[in-house]
């Protein structure tokens, strides 16, 4: 029985009080006393309530006696207690030893143990580490594993007097925290309705791409830089069933060889010279439950491949400088824009880490083999570009959507969407012009060319200076088939494809090997200038 006795706030009164329950032995359990409010627990067993109530009236200033349900005590550890149940990570209370004091629903569930059994039991029993360093790093992140099974641990040191008296620990499981870099890698969905295009190129590689989802099985993504492998990738993910779980990418050209191994494959406390006190889990294990994407996994060296192999022999690996096994489900999608069979005959890749990767299959088109795609592709980046820049979309019209599918997009839709923003940004008329849409392209042939001749100039020439069978004919049809006229419509036919790349007699000069004095003639003798 439990009861709340509201009284004057005078001198003496709780003695009083207690007095009335000792005269009578009432085994009282508790008791608390504010200004004016007395509470007190009696045996349960005691059954005539009445009798004490009745005689703590007779008590000089006593206004009032009821029976309550809790104690004020009882009170706040109810709500406190379904405050954490509320929290879903694990919570322990420990003291200066590391026993456990109290936890939350969810550390029981993850032990899987009775509450009552684990209050009192050391915390060192369910870690790998020693309980002195898991306080000392008090206020930190540590990565420790915990019953088998890596978690990030968030010590907070318990202070009385400004000394501390014990800990509370946190857990975070890595799903939990890979979910968490998963959303900061990318803010918003990325399936794939993304993918804009109507070719039946595209159609296809959609079709493929949500069949190969509900696979687990390893994909290798191949096509050049620029044709959109990470939005593919991301789009696998999505369609599949662990689309809730982690994504996590990593550029395997990005970092050196043994800054790649620690953030691919994590490390232990005291791996090398300036480790983190208790070890960083990897990006395996972030992505445990979802998948890993390995961008430009051509770029991994022979080292670095070779763990990878062992590790998809059964998805099991050891941190950095760590000696226990780590086992985790993950689907790992890989993406190349070179060729890997050429890299084997050279030496530089696996076949056998090939094999492994290559179970599953996409390649994607160039945007050069997308034409039917770049009109929508250009009104979605003309959009997207004036959104960002704070401006209205300006119109474009055919001649320009004709000039930009003429050109042979070396960087793809990458390339694109670039030239796009900028034309957006520096616009300042109703229309994107074409001339500016000219000049654009022929100064982003004029990088191209000297960062990367030889994919460019190949295609260049193939379309620009081999005549195609259209253009044969049309000579054949003027019916006065001589050397001179050919080669005349072949002259005029070759400066109307490279002249707006190359706007200028230098430029175009250069272009071709010849002088300008020579280019200017032509231009002039087939009416350019």
């Amino acid at each position: 029985m439990r009861l709340e006795i509201r009284s004057n706030d005078r001198i003496g009164i709780s003695q009083e009080i207690l007095h009335i329950f000792s005269k009578y032995a009432w085994d009282i359990r508790a008791i608390e006393v504010t200004a004016g409010f007395t509470y007190v627990h009696v045996n349960e067993s005691y059954q005539d309530s009445s009798l004490i109530i009745k005689q703590v009236y007779l008590i000089d200033g006593v206004t009032s006696c009821d029976e309550i349900e809790f104690m004020p005590q009882e009170r706040r550890e109810n709500h406190l207690r379904t405050l954490l149940n509320r929290i879903p990570n694990p919570i322990f209370d420990l003291d200066e030893a590391g026993k456990i004091l109290a936890l939350n629903q969810a550390a029981t569930h993850l032990i899987n143990l009775p509450k009552t059994k684990l209050e009192g039991l050391s915390i060192s029993e369910f870690i790998d580490q020693d309980i002195n360093s898991l306080m000392q790093g008090k206020g930190r992140d540590q990565s420790i594993l915990f019953n088998q099974h890596a978690h990030i641990a968030e010590v907070s040191p318990v202070l009385v007097e400004g000394q501390v008296r014990g800990a509370l620990l946190m857990l975070r499981d890595m799903n939990s925290l890979g979910r968490q870099m998963s959303l900061m890698q990318a803010q918003k969905e990325h399936g794939l309705e993304q993918i804009i295009g109507q070719s039946e190129t595209i159609k296809l590689l959609k079709q493929q791409t949500r069949r190969f989802a509900q696979l687990h099985l390893p994909v290798l993504i191949q096509g050049e830089t620029g044709t959109g492998k990470e939005l593919i990738a991301r789009g696998l993910h999505q369609e599949s069933d662990q689309r809730d779980a982690a994504f996590l990418a990593l550029n395997c050209a990005a970092l050196p060889e043994h800054l790649l191994e620690s953030e691919l494959f994590g490390y232990a406390s005291g791996a090398f010279t300036g480790a983190q006190k208790g070890g960083k889990p990897g990006l395996l294990e972030l992505a445990d439950g979802g998948t890993l994407f390995l961008d430009e996994i051509a770029e991994m060296s022979v080292y670095l491949q070779a763990k990878l192999l062992r590790f998809l022999q059964d998805y099991r690996f050891r941190r950095v400088g760590g000696n226990r096994e780590i086992k985790v489900n993950v689907r790992i999608i890989s993406a190349t824009h070179q060729n890997l069979p050429q890299q084997i005959e050279q030496g530089r890749f696996r076949a056998d880490l090939y094999y492994r990767l290559n179970v599953l299959n996409l390649v994607l088109p160039a945007l050069r083999h997308r034409e039917n795609d770049i009109a929508l592709l250009t009104k979605h980046f003309i959009q997207s570009a004036a959104l960002q820049v704070n401006m209205p979309a300006p119109l474009i019209d055919e001649a320009s959507i004709a000039q930009l599918r003429a050109y042979t997009w070396p960087g793809n839709i990458r390339q694109l969407q670039n030239i796009l923003f900028r034309l957006v940004a520096l616009n300042k008329g109703e229309y994107l012009s074409l001339n500016d849409i000219k000049q654009s392209l022929a100064q982003a042939a004029g990088e191209m060319e000297s960062v990367k001749p030889s994919h460019f100039n190949a295609e260049l020439n193939r379309q620009a200076i081999q005549p195609n069978e259209s253009q044969v004919n049309s000579v054949i049809s003027l019916g006065e088939v001589t050397w001179a006229n050919a080669q005349a419509e072949f002259e005029a036919n070759l400066l109307s494809r490279l002249y707006p790349l190359y706007p200028s007699t230098r430029k175009l000069a250069k272009r071709l090997g010849v002088s300008h004095n020579k280019i200017a003639m032509k231009l002039k003798e087939h009416g350019f200038t």
